[in-house]
């Protein structure tokens, strides 16, 4: 018997997509605005996981807005070949959205991928259904943009025709509710058919469902008793917003569960997930011909035992698509859970770790070559631009986490300035930069942008030459500080709000994360920039 410890996948991991092929098992889940896009995990036991890569790093999403970009991708497995069917989201103001859906297939999950096939822009959060049959299926929400009606018009099915690459043009509403129902997955149950559908929205009252139907086209009978898993009953869950999921079965006929989920923290009271939605895995039993936690209840468990063997829990049969599972690493308690150590000794960045806005990270702008253990990083747009930004982000996947370096840079402007960031999107971050003006020379600011505002505190004097930077995350605050090489750490005045930076704070819905990451700007693009080296990011349960 073994544990799994959700979240499998810390931090910003939502929307989990799972597929088992043989004995490996690989999940794929969104990245929004984040490039590169669609981040694939591999497991050989649903236990212990690692980061393959991505499945998109050619992806350009410049001039997407926040929480925009690539949505719910689904993974599944048919023909001798990995099918990929993704969203890209355009535009979330107003009453539509602007949808491009796509599929796009691999003999490797390494790839090389097909070229994209368009599948059109009725909805979101399609996905694959592979029948016994050899016919293929998209599943998907359809989106009404009309004013004064709901949002929701129905889950839809349309054939899918992979010898002439598009869909056959007919599509079939087989569920239709009085609220927001998404993320649907279509599983083979014997003789019928299991549809697996999210709730409540993506917040605090997210959930799955399930309806149960002997035809392909419907009509689905919900399970009568509800929820198949939700926490939107119990606030002092530590797994809050648990939802959006999809079935794997094991090869010994066990079925888990992958799902999202977040840990919040609180401030005077309230709940912000400034982790983001995260992926946890549950096991799962069938009881009536319906999937049911193996712990009994709908709240999801925080340890799961893998059982080592067993017999098949239920008559559906191991169809292509299916779901999978992962668990990080930790030494329990308030101990360090990890850290690492980034030496920039590669001539490129590791995406496993690092990410970028929008498009990739240009070699002119994020230079690795020239001076081999030292990122040479060439200021760019400000912060509020939705095309290239001269800044590298890694997830944040623990409530207690530091991140230091080492920094050598001579602005000579107001308009020059690098350092160290806390970020959650454009309109929610927290910069301790080095900067330049007349009065002041070069010294240190720390500058906040929360929901349509700006702040920046008074000159902070800086030690001449290279500077170390260090943030600390200490639940729902944030600290900086910095010192000369080797140094005393002086502590910038003040703690500053880290629940602001979450899916929780402000009017707009937002679907990301929190991450922590080096940033540099040149407002005037003379090619001005900074130097980094020795990130050392360390992680606390």
């Amino acid at each position: 018997m073994s544990e799994i410890h959700n979240p499998i996948l810390r931090g910003f991991n939502p929307d989990p997509s799972i597929v088992r092929v043989g004995d490996d098992y690989y999940v794929a889940t969104s990245t929004f605005e984040y490039h590169p896009a669609v981040r694939l995990h591999h497991s050989r036991d649903l236990v212990h996981w690692t980061v393959l890569g991505h499945a998109l790093p050619d992806l350009d999403l410049r001039g997407v807005p926040d929480s925009g970009g690539v949505w719910a991708p689904s993974l599944s497995y048919s023909d001798g070949r990995f099918w990929l069917a993704y969203s890209v989201v355009r535009s979330v103001d107003g009453d539509d959205k602007d949808i491009q859906n796509y599929l796009v297939t691999a003999t490797t999950l390494e790839g090389p991928w097909s070229q994209p096939v368009f599948l059109g822009s009725r909805g979101i959060d399609f996905s694959f259904f592979h029948d016994t049959d050899g016919t293929h299926w998209i599943v998907g929400v359809q989106w009404d943009h009309r004013p004064h009606h709901p949002s929701f018009s129905g889950l839809v099915l349309e054939q899918y025709l992979p010898d002439q690459r598009r869909t056959s043009g007919t599509a079939h509403t087989i569920f239709t509710a009085d609220h927001l129902v998404e993320g649907p997955n279509l599983y083979r149950l014997g003789e019928g058919y299991l549809l697996m559908m999210a709730e409540g929205g993506t917040g605090w009252n997210h959930g799955i469902s399930t309806a149960f139907s002997p035809n392909l086209l419907g009509p689905y009978e919900p399970d009568p008793r509800g929820s198949l898993l939700t926490t939107r009953d119990a606030p002092g869950h530590p797994l809050q917003k648990a939802g959006h999921g999809e079935l794997v079965q094991r090869p010994d006929g066990q079925w888990f569960l992958a799902h999202l989920a977040s840990r919040p923290t609180l401030n005077l009271g309230d709940r912000y997930c400034t982790l983001g939605r995260e992926t946890c895995l549950q096991h799962i039993r069938f009881i009536d011909g319906w999937p049911r936690l193996a712990d009994g209840g709908h709240h999801p468990a925080q340890t799961v035992q893998v059982p080592d063997g067993g017999a098949p829990s239920s008559p559906l049969e191991d169809a292509a698509h299916e779901t999978g599972r992962v668990a990080a690493p930790t030494t329990g308690g308030i101990e360090t859970a990890w850290a690492w150590h980034e030496d920039f000794s590669t001539s490129h960045l590791d995406d496993r770790r690092w990410s970028t806005l929008r498009t990739a990270a240009d070699p002119q702008v994020v230079d690795l070559v020239s001076r081999p253990g030292r990122l040479q990083l060439r200021g760019g747009p400000s912060p509020a631009s939705v095309f290239e930004q001269s800044m590298i982000l890694t997830r944040v996947t623990e409530h207690h986490t530091t991140m230091r370096v080492s920094m050598d840079a001579e602005p000579s402007t107001v308009r020059e300035s690098a350092g160290l960031i806390a970020w959650y999107d454009r309109d929610g971050w927290i910069w301790l930069q080095l900067t330049w003006d007349k009065q002041n020379g070069r010294h240190l600011r720390l500058v906040q942008r929360a929901v349509g505002s700006t702040e920046r505190s008074g000159p902070i004097p800086a030690p001449e030459g290279p500077i170390e930077l260090r943030c600390e995350l200490k639940d729902d605050q944030i600290r900086f500080s910095f010192r000369a090489p080797e140094g005393a750490w002086t502590a910038v005045p003040g703690s500053h709000p880290a629940w602001k930076l979450s899916d929780d704070f402000g009017p707009r819905l937002r679907f990301t994360g929190m991450f922590l990451g080096l940033r540099a700007e040149d407002l005037d693009s003379r090619g001005w920039g900074a130097r980094f080296e020795d990130v050392h990011v360390s992680m606390r349960r």
